[in-house]
């Protein structure tokens, strides 16, 4: 393997400041591994921060954050769920998911109950408010398509590669 330095920087040595050549003999610039702006941990996290703000100010108005939103989403697929349910559905541990839950619940979006069939678990279901704030949630997703400027489709495959992604990243 060719190391070469970028021409405008200081030279340096060790191994944090080798950089590959390029495939082709060194007819293009080359690339530097650990280049933030090439990471792909610092693409996604930015993304996913710039993304979620866009949600604020259509969820302000329901009253809701953007994790709450991810909670109703899950029980406006199937409610009621467990909390093991929606745990393993938002991949959010119970601790963390715990108030997020107290919060639907203190204004009236969810309930939460002991199941009856087995007292050690507690079942979260959606009141009439929170069924009915479906309505209004379905005005997001559009919303954030006009905002990112990004057709249903481009959506459809940056979702499939980024389960893709955390399916290659899960433990």
């Amino acid at each position: 393997m060719t190391v070469t330095s970028r021409p405008d920087a200081p030279a340096q040595s060790g191994e944090s400041a080798q950089r590959e050549a390029p495939a082709d003999g060194g007819a293009a610039a080359s690339e530097d591994l650990l280049a933030l702006d090439r990471q792909v941990c610092f693409a996604l996290a930015v993304a996913s921060r710039s993304v979620i703000a866009l949600y604020r100010p259509l969820l302000d108005p329901m009253g809701i954050t953007h994790p709450q939103y991810l909670v109703l989403l899950a029980l406006w697929e199937g409610s009621p769920l467990s909390v093991k349910q929606l745990s393993g559905l938002l991949q959010l541990d119970p601790g963390t998911l715990s108030p997020l839950l107290k919060r639907l619940e203190a204004i009236g979006y969810v309930t939460r109950r002991r199941d009856p069939r087995d007292e050690r678990a507690l079942a979260v279901e959606l009141t009439e408010p929170g069924r009915a704030l479906r309505e209004q949630a379905l005005l997001v997703p559009p919303a954030i398509m006009a905002r990112l400027g990004m057709s249903a489709e481009e959506l459809k495959a940056l979702h499939r590669s980024l389960t893709r992604v955390i399916a290659a990243a899960a433990p």
